[in-house]
């Protein structure tokens, strides 16, 4: 049995959490980040969310990976190298500190694009927060026990969303803003 999948109501602490992270982040890294996001659910003002603060590093280039790693795991973060996400690097906290999880990605890579589009369309359709907030909500009542049950479970509602997000930055010109830090 897993870790319980726990929704949680929107927390106005999360963006400063984000920005404490992201300080000390853009300082470690400097220019080897060419962006770093707060994505994920506890980015979306208003979004319940498990209470994971999502983080997304944009990088030229994914190797060679001493530029991010030697100054991630000098903060502390964990490189989880066996992660299956072949587009991404990922780390996980600095043991003791609240649930973070750190996504390097390269910068204008679709997985990279994905979760800003994804984030900036809840950000401007607070009907699709609703409906995503509920979604997750039925599905961490249905998986309580299994976190890969509970993504794989929601995962038709998050294309529905990206659907709807691609339709929205072709209308509007969508590009992504400045970084968050």
């Amino acid at each position: 049995m897993g870790e319980p999948v726990e929704i949680m109501p929107y927390d106005p602490a999360w963006p400063g959490v984000f920005a404490k992270w992201g300080v000390g982040l853009r300082a470690a890294l400097g220019d080897a980040a060419v962006r770093i996001d707060h994505i994920g659910s506890t980015s979306v003002p208003g979004l319940a969310a498990k209470p994971v603060i999502d983080i997304q590093i944009s990088v030229p280039s994914l190797e060679p990976t001493d530029e991010f790693l030697v100054p991630l795991t000098g903060m502390g973060f964990v490189y989880r190298a066996d992660n299956p996400e072949r587009t991404k690097r990922y780390f996980r906290e600095p043991p003791g500190q609240q649930r973070t999880h750190v996504h390097v990605r390269q910068l204008g890579t679709f997985s990279q694009q994905f979760p800003l589009l994804f984030r900036d369309y809840l950000r401007c359709h607070t009907s699709a927060v609703t409906e995503y907030a509920a979604a997750k909500r039925r599905c961490a009542a249905r998986f309580h026990n299994d976190r890969p049950g509970y993504v794989h479970a929601k995962d038709a509602f998050v294309w529905d969303i990206i659907r709807r997000a691609d339709a929205w930055a072709q209308r509007t010109g969508w590009i992504p803003g400045p970084s968050d830090a």
